[in-house]
């Protein structure tokens, strides 16, 4: 069984989990899925694709194939397991459950997801601000007496 790569970020230290090592952040097809299970306790990937819309985080259609990719790769990596179900006159079809790595994983998720909502949350409040044209044109902050704040000199490496 092959976990999900766990890397020190660059920006956010170790055992932070991020965005920058999470992967699969397009469209938040991993968090979704992992949150479907979790809700249905097993599910098959017709279900999960009809359920996907109803929790989208984007208005971006999720396609079938991205579903399928994302559920292989949740599965090489310990988060979810699947077994063919052939009950019925119809064809076998894949049966997936979350596991307790999946479950982890989702927590991550959603810390992530809470810092990334707060950090886009931050953006608008601060974008939907007029800006000072000052500011503007040359990239730094103009305070309100108009003289440019002095940036603190770099401190020397021990």
């Amino acid at each position: 069984m092959r976990l999900m790569p766990r890397r020190t970020c660059p920006r956010h230290g170790i055992g932070h989990p991020c965005t920058c090592a999470m992967g699969n952040l397009y469209r938040f097809v991993e968090p979704l899925l992992l949150f479907l299970l979790k809700k249905s306790g097993q599910s098959h990937g017709y279900e999960l694709a009809a359920e996907l819309p109803r929790h989208a985080m984007t208005d971006s259609a999720i396609e079938l194939a991205a579903l399928y990719r994302t559920l292989r790769q949740l599965e090489e990596n310990g988060c979810v397991t699947s077994e063919w179900e052939a009950e019925g006159s119809g064809p076998a079809r894949r049966v997936y459950a979350l596991t307790a790595r999946g479950e982890e994983h989702l927590k991550e998720w959603l810390v992530v997801l809470g810092h990334l909502a707060q950090s886009m949350t931050r953006f608008v409040r601060i974008a939907q601000k007029p800006v000072n044209k000052a500011t503007a044109e040359n990239g730094r902050h103009v305070p309100k007496s108009g003289a440019p704040r002095k940036r603190a000199a770099a401190r020397p490496s021990a």
